[in-house]
């Protein structure tokens, strides 16, 4: 699998992972995450599209996981252990529910200076809610999760339409560890 940044000219290879997500070649990275001249090395946008099938999930946690690492993200192993959650969650929720009408998803990473953003994007129109469901149930708390563990963090999570009609959902969380209240 070949690794781009986007809007950058430096490419990463990642070998012996298989298929997996493949670079999106398209436009440059959004205004909030463009390398100001004065950026740490890990700063940058890595953009992956994969195809919205079950192995697209741990190779997305491979994916990320190998980013951060080659990159020198300074994270910690609880960081890094829940933004390999919320990948985990997001790219499972694409899977399961958009994949009739997105074949493929779209896995973006974002660092800056002291934050990491992670979002899946996909074609289907639908926007999930974060609900608590009956306890009895196995599934249906996907997006619940996501949201506490970047609250936990002291991060944010949100939703958003794309201009194709689809969307994407994202969490912001710090580089740094939230305050103990």
């Amino acid at each position: 699998m070949t690794i781009e940044r986007k809007g950058g000219d430096r490419t990463m290879e990642n070998e012996g992972r298989g298929p997996g997500p493949r670079p999106d070649r398209g436009g440059g990275p959004p205004r909030e995450a463009r390398r100001p001249k004065a950026s740490r090395p890990y700063e940058g946008v890595w953009r992956f599209t994969a195809p919205t099938v079950d192995s697209s999930v741990p190779q997305a946690r491979h994916a990320v996981r190998d980013l951060l690492v080659r990159q020198g993200v300074p994270v910690t192993e609880d960081l890094t252990q829940g933004l390999l959650l919320i990948v985990s969650e997001l790219v499972t929720n694409a899977v399961k529910h958009a994949a009739l009408v997105s074949p493929t998803l779209a896995l973006e990473v974002a660092v800056g200076a002291e934050w990491v953003r992670i979002s899946v994007e996909d074609d289907h129109p639908y926007r999930p809610t974060a609900l608590e469901t009956d306890p009895a149930r196995t599934g249906g708390r996907g997006l619940l999760l996501v949201r506490e563990v970047a609250k936990e963090a002291g991060g944010v999570c949100d939703m958003e339409h794309t201009a194709r009609g689809g969307k994407v959902i994202w969490a912001v969380l710090p580089l740094r560890p939230a305050p103990l209240l």
